[in-house]
């Protein structure tokens, strides 16, 4: 039987395009799931490679979903390379917290990352500031020297001046990626410069609530001109750890994880325990303090939640 590649999935139907197909509307095989996945609580996904079998009608059934590579709960996507964590820099403000707890959820999958900060063109060169909202040229620096000090490669992107997209397509060439991170921070008015012959809808920022509204309703797989495949994706603003537990969060922090080997007791929650060389390295400034609370933070969450279920 044909395999293929689940581009689309809308309404319970899954758009596979056929092994060695382009990737065009009329190459498209409309399918429905078969019912066993169901019974089983198996649910094929965006980015699956599949085996299907046409039916007369001209759409076909997915039959069987191959092994994955690697799998995202949300956005429910599989065989990821590469996740493009995109955050604007002002409207909405750039919350690090968020973004930390982002990077967990990629970190325990184990795909790459990119980081990329949104809105350039809109920091201010004010260094008064003090109180504002307003994100300073100085304070971004401080930032994205941070996180590539971690080992993420970090990006600046305005779409009003067409600044950095080539830059990111550097990274998804040949690449299966997905666009990831809060409602309103530009993720489509990105993919509408990276792709040709696009128009994704996109939405301005609700100033009464401080965060966009959800342009994107379902996932779907576009073609880049350098040969990768990239997902626009609902944006959202909450998560919460249904994956990790307390014992795998530090290895989620990369930082922690080149450094808690040599905690005196293994498995090291980094609390309170004697000889514990993470807190020893906050304490030192080669792990940023922000990063160590937003740990702490998520670690709380993590008990919390076991408590309650």
């Amino acid at each position: 039987m044909p395999q293929g590649m689940i581009v689309k999935a809308l309404s319970g139907y899954y758009y596979v395009l056929p092994e060695g197909a382009e990737l065009q509307d009329a190459n498209m095989i409309t399918c429905r799931g078969r019912g066993v996945f169901k019974n089983r609580k198996i649910t094929p996904l965006v980015g699956d490679r599949v085996v299907f079998e046409e039916t007369e009608n001209g759409e076909g059934t997915v039959t069987e979903i191959l092994p994955r590579s690697s799998e995202l709960i949300r956005p429910p996507i599989a065989n990821v390379n590469v996740v493009v964590l995109v955050f604007s820099v002002t409207e909405p403000v750039l919350n690090l917290q968020l973004l930390d707890k982002f990077l967990v959820h990629i970190e325990h999958t184990g795909i790459e990352v990119v980081l990329c900060f949104t809105k350039s063109d809109l920091l201010s060169e004010n260094h008064d500031a003090a109180g504002s909202k307003e994100m300073t040229v100085a304070e971004l620096e401080r930032i994205k020297k941070l996180y590539e000090g971690i080992g993420y490669p970090v990006l600046k992107t305005s779409s009003r001046l067409k600044e950095g997209v080539e830059s990111i397509l550097q990274h998804l060439e040949g690449a299966v990626s997905v666009f990831a991170g809060q409602s309103g921070v530009g993720k489509s008015s990105l993919l509408n410069e990276m792709i040709s012959g696009r128009n994704l809808e996109t939405n301005e920022i609700s100033q009464r609530l401080g965060r966009g509204k959800h342009t994107t309703r379902h996932v779907e797989l576009l073609p880049l001109n350098n040969g990768g495949l990239v997902a626009d994706t609902p944006g959202f603003s909450q998560l919460d750890f249904m994956e990790v537990d307390a014992e795998g969060l530090s290895s989620c922090f990369k930082e922690f994880a080149e450094v808690a080997e040599g905690c005196r007791f293994r498995g090291c929650l980094h609390l309170h325990e004697p000889d514990c060389k993470v807190r020893d390295a906050v304490a030192e400034g080669t792990i940023a303090a922000s990063r160590y609370d937003h740990y702490l933070l998520f670690l709380g969450e993590i008990k919390d939640r076991k408590r309650r279920y």
